[in-house]
């Protein structure tokens, strides 16, 4: 094309023989329908992902209790709290430099080495004989998964913006649904030969490693999607030259998720060049998220330590199994709800105010939490089961917003870099809320009898205070919408 390529007008758009965003951008324009293929992709993907983050949490308490490093029951979510924070440590240390990866040799590689390392170290946290086994291996598997941040960058990257609500819906959507379906394998199949004696014999396999079972099972789902990865196509710009640089003009056009006008073209052009840590519509969304984060993960593992804890310590007295049916429960109530009716939530309310909402109708929802002891039979199963699956509506909806809010706010050969950022700081508070929710969570089995706020009365306070504070910061100034 030559010095012709230069002169080409902003609004015309160009595309490059081999790069596989151009490539990608060209299917865009010719197919305005839903891409349902590359939204199947992301979809497995942030599953499989997402399963073996909270799917040892319904059986994390017994699996304690066997490794014996606790001396008394009430210090068991203390020690459970560092196994669940140990994945999100590891996340926190490598995701900036997976971002960063991948938004220089894309996509797909950065996927595929996290798919592999779930299916490696999940596999050995289940055959765990003592406890820093599981310590370390947990770690190993966050440190080496780093791909959301690229799956978030590469959802949006696959629609037109039309369809960008109900791409960002769909990770989100596979998030909430792996942390819930997660804990409903970890709870129907751990200890299989205590469970279901009549098929796994105590002296085979199965009894000598009783968690085994739901760790081999989504590890063999890890399989499938890694080998189904290899058709996967990558969405990053890839633009050089004969010298090897890039022609910044154009690829500032081409780094676009869809064809703008005049005015975000010369936006877009300039974005490169910007630091994130200044990019305050970016690092607001992230604060938010943080928090939103925190008090997601510290509910997640607290709800279940909570369940199967006996009534006597303010728990439901639950087996793992049955919190294993609650969240199974959630989790397919919750993909109708992420399919249907987010998409037509946001397009009404937008993403702020449906996060805003969202997180007022959470707090009293869980202040009435601990009076569920109170029931018994049938109506603490119903009831147990119309709040958990309130709150993670609730919980997926806030996310959803915020996810769709960062992405807005950088370019796309940044998006990769700045999910990584947002990988980096919500897994640091994510890896705070497990210790800090185990350790909370123990103290309060110790004061049953206290005359304010006795038992687990003040675990939800604690969690109820975290979703205010977050309520709090999707108000101006604190929270920037981009463009505005």
């Amino acid at each position: 094309m030559g010095d012709s390529t230069s002169r080409v007008p902003l609004l015309n758009k160009v595309y490059y023989a081999k790069c596989p965003g151009c490539a990608m951008d060209k299917r865009k324009e010719s197919h305005t329908g839903i891409p349902y293929k590359e939204f199947l992709y992301v979809w497995i993907v942030t599953l499989c992902t997402a399963l073996p983050i909270s799917s040892l949490f319904p059986f994390l308490y017994f699996m304690i209790r066997d490794l014996n490093i606790a001396e008394r029951e009430e210090d068991i979510g203390f020690y459970a709290g560092f196994v669940g924070a140990a994945f999100m440590l590891g996340r926190a240390i490598t995701s900036v430099f997976w971002g960063i990866v991948a938004d220089r040799h894309g996509r797909k590689p950065i996927i595929v080495i996290g798919i592999f390392s779930v299916i490696v170290f999940n596999t050995l946290f289940g055959l765990s004989v003592n406890y820093w086994m599981a310590i370390i291996t947990r770690f190993l598997l966050g440190a080496l998964n780093g791909l959301l941040g690229p799956v978030k960058a590469y959802a949006s990257e696959l629609c037109r913006p039309e369809h960008q609500a109900l791409g960002m819906s769909l990770v989100s959507t596979a998030w909430g649904i792996g942390l819930i379906v997660g804990p409903a394998i970890g709870g129907y199949f751990a200890q299989p030969a205590e469970k279901y004696p009549e098929i796994f014999s105590p002296n085979s396999v199965w009894g000598r490693f009783p968690y085994f079972l739901p760790c081999l099972c989504i590890s063999f789902f890890a399989v499938c999607v890694f080998i189904s990865c290899l058709w996967l196509p990558e969405t990053l710009h890839m633009h050089h030259n004969g010298k090897g640089a890039e022609n910044e003009t154009i690829e500032a056009l081409e780094a676009q998720p869809f064809v703008s006008d005049s005015k975000q073209d010369a936006t877009e052009s300039e974005a490169p060049k910007e630091n994130l840590f200044k990019n305050w519509p970016l690092m607001s969304a992230i604060i938010a998220y943080c928090i939103f984060s925190l008090h997601d993960m510290a509910y997640t593992e607290i709800f279940s330590l909570w369940a199967v804890s006996g009534k006597s310590y303010g728990g439901l007295s639950f087996s793992s199994q049955d919190v294993g049916q609650v969240l199974a429960i959630s989790g397919f109530s919750l993909l109708v709800y992420q399919l249907f009716v987010y998409p037509r939530i946001e397009k009404i309310l937008g993403p702020i105010y449906s996060c805003r909402l969202s997180a007022v109708i959470s707090i009293p929802l869980l202040a009435a939490y601990p009076f569920l002891t109170n029931l018994s039979g049938i109506k603490l199963t119903i009831i147990t089961n119309c709040a958990s699956l309130m709150k993670n509506i609730l919980s997926v909806t806030i996310i959803t917003g915020l996810f769709i809010l960062q992405n807005n706010a950088v370019p796309q050969n940044q998006r990769g870099a700045a999910n990584g950022i947002s990988m980096t700081a919500m897994s640091l508070f994510k890896a705070v809320a497990p210790a800090g929710g185990g350790a909370i969570f123990s103290w309060a089995q110790k004061r049953q009898h206290a005359s304010f706020l006795p038992g687990d009365q003040m675990v939800f306070f604690i969690l109820n205070l975290f979703e205010f504070i977050g309520f709090v910061l999707t108000f101006k100034p604190f929270l920037i919408v981009p463009g505005k």
